[in-house]
């Protein structure tokens, strides 16, 4: 890690911290940060399943703050390929200046990669997803016309046993007296259904899945698009 940012870093890595709502709004960072937790709200704003906030207990606690930072190596930023090292860690919990903001920049380049990654992992995931929307969608008109010829086969064996008795068969009697081979056909459409119901959700899960991965990537674009006009803008000085 850099032992020292410059202006400039320093305060694109405040605008994109200050793009988070965290739990506690930036005021000193060095302090803000010293016991992990909105370090661990960082990473759970990004993925979401991969921390817990529970975990982590906002502390003054010397004690404290190291168990929280040690969680954080051990559960979370190890799925992110970081590490922050343990003399780093306590010079974060004692509230050094300028220890915290390097962390902070380093954690964000591996945030930024493990997205690349996903948003390739799931661009070529749903390259398929149309075709799997037209086959649920066919799926489930099959269905509904087995149902339908279903239906209509059992009114029709309804009408019959009416015709062949005076009185009417009650619904539970009709149901004791269903012919197996129908009863089992209603079974099986019924757990086809449920099937269709849980693709479903899958497909909904993907989509809000990757609504979010959308709305990060252009977070992450309009940072690099105004470190870019920066950049231009001091080329133009010179």
């Amino acid at each position: 890690m850099d032992p020292q940012l410059s202006e400039e870093q320093l305060q694109d890595l405040y605008a994109w911290i200050d793009k988070m709502p965290l739990s506690r709004p930036k005021r000193h960072i060095t302090r803000d940060f010293s016991d992990g937790v909105m370090a661990a709200e960082i990473v759970k704003y990004f993925f979401p399943t991969l921390v817990e906030l529970h975990n982590y207990i906002p502390a003054n606690s010397t004690q404290q703050k190291l168990s929280n930072w040690s969680i954080l190596n051990r559960k979370v930023f190890s799925k992110l390929n970081f590490h922050v090292a343990e003399e780093t860690v306590k010079r974060i919990v004692l509230n050094i200046p300028g220890v915290i903001e390097p962390v902070l920049c380093s954690l964000r380049e591996k945030i930024d990669k493990k997205l690349d990654n996903m948003l390739d992992l799931e661009y070529y995931d749903t390259k398929n997803k149309e075709k799997l929307h037209t086959e649920t969608r066919q799926t489930e008109a099959q269905l509904q016309a087995q149902l339908k010829t279903g239906g209509g086969d059992r009114r029709k064996k309804d009408e019959k046993s009416t015709s062949q008795n005076s009185k009417p068969q009650p619904a539970v009697q009709f149901a004791s007296e269903m012919d197996p081979a129908v009863r089992l056909i209603l079974q099986e459409k019924e757990q086809a259904l449920m099937a269709l119901q849980e693709t479903v959700e899958i497909l909904q899960m993907k989509v809000n899945r990757l609504e979010h991965l959308v709305h990060l990537k252009d977070m992450r674009i309009e940072d690099l698009t105004r470190h870019l006009e920066t950049y231009k803008s001091k080329a133009n000085m010179h």
